[in-house]
């Protein structure tokens, strides 16, 4: 590398250059301003949009061994393995029905206060609950979304409602 010496004189073109350099790149940008808010390619786009946990707020509630009602909770997507995990289970051999009690405690990631959502506490919750989870998961694991289309039976108005909770007539 080659060492060049710099006069006062040779120092005010060096800085009147570079200026000149900075002035012609910021007119560029701001020629081009789509090129510099160019969306992110359509795979980042998808990783952004991607939901993994939904809430959900129980018809009746889980009252655990103190009395307390635990209505609101999250659910989590499943994994293959979430899906595969249950066949082995031997509770699940000796009566397939309790797959979904299995499924179901492995994708509930909170119930309330509780953390450790586990088999016993989903064999505990009412009928209506467990029924309502089940679709619960099916609509967020097979359609990717909490809401339903449905129709109202007395004036046919067709409109969105959201399962994931909330109570009726509340928007």
């Amino acid at each position: 590398m080659r060492r060049r010496t710099v006069t006062s004189g040779g120092l005010e073109e060096l800085l009147e250059a570079a200026s000149s350099a900075e002035r012609a790149a910021a007119a560029t940008q701001a020629a081009a301003p789509a090129q510099a808010a160019a969306p992110p390619p359509p795979a980042a786009r998808q990783r952004e949009q991607l939901q993994t946990e939904f809430t959900f707020e129980l018809p009746r509630g889980y009252v655990d061994d103190e009395g307390t009602v635990h209505r609101t909770g999250t659910m989590r997507l499943a994994t293959a393995r979430d899906e595969l995990r249950p066949q082995i289970d031997l509770r699940v051999k000796e009566n397939p029905a309790y797959l979904s009690v299995v499924l179901l405690s492995q994708v509930i990631t909170t119930l309330g206060a509780i953390t450790d959502v586990h088999a016993g506490v989903v064999e505990r919750m009412y009928a209506t609950d467990v029924a309502f989870l089940q679709d619960f998961y099916r609509r967020i694991n097979s359609e990717g979304h909490t809401h339903a289309a449905v129709t109202c039976p007395h004036c046919q108005g067709d409109f969105e409602v959201d399962l994931s909770g909330g109570r009726l007539g509340e928007s």
